[in-house]
């Protein structure tokens, strides 16, 4: 399980909020599940922009009792194109972070659409989750093979193994 303390809602950024690097959403005492996004978008301590809203909904449905949110690039923007131009895209303390969250952990759901290849960071992170995790699923692969992002799916889109 993964220790938060008992804040229902709440995020990690650095200083000058310019990275988010974990958020969180709790509705009862049952275990969280991780999910793994491209990148956070507008998603604060206490507001959920649509992709959370989507995420708490599938981790709901999986029958957990909250949801972490991690990202590949933990830059705060928009849209995937932003991540291209920005100075340090990933965060300097984005991959301790997945790193602990996920050490241990019996399942992770990866999610990061088909931009997770900027920076090679698709194959770090998976790399990372398949020495760390037990079970990697998505919800299906793009067609190029990416684990697809979780806004625009059904809500009873089944998870399968990923194998990144």
């Amino acid at each position: 399980m993964i220790t938060i303390g008992n804040e229902r809602s709440g995020a990690a950024f650095s200083p000058c909020r310019t990275w988010r690097y974990q958020l969180w959403r709790r509705w009862n005492g049952t275990p969280l599940i991780i999910i793994i996004g491209l990148n956070p978008s507008t998603a604060d301590e206490s507001y959920n922009d649509p992709t959370i809203t989507r995420c708490m909904g599938f981790a709901q449905r999986e029958g957990y009792g909250g949801l972490l949110m991690l990202n590949l690039f933990a830059f705060r923007a928009t849209a995937p194109a932003d991540l291209k131009e920005a100075q340090d895209p990933i965060g300097p303390e984005n991959d301790g972070v997945i790193l602990s969250k996920c050490q241990n952990q019996d399942r992770v759901i990866v999610a990061w659409g088909n931009h997770g290849g900027f920076c090679g960071r698709d194959r770090i992170i998976s790399t990372l989750l398949n020495s760390s995790a037990t079970k990697v699923e998505c919800f299906g692969v793009t067609q190029s093979g990416c684990p697809r992002h979780p806004l625009y799916l059904k809500k009873d889109t089944p998870l399968v193994q990923w194998s990144g």
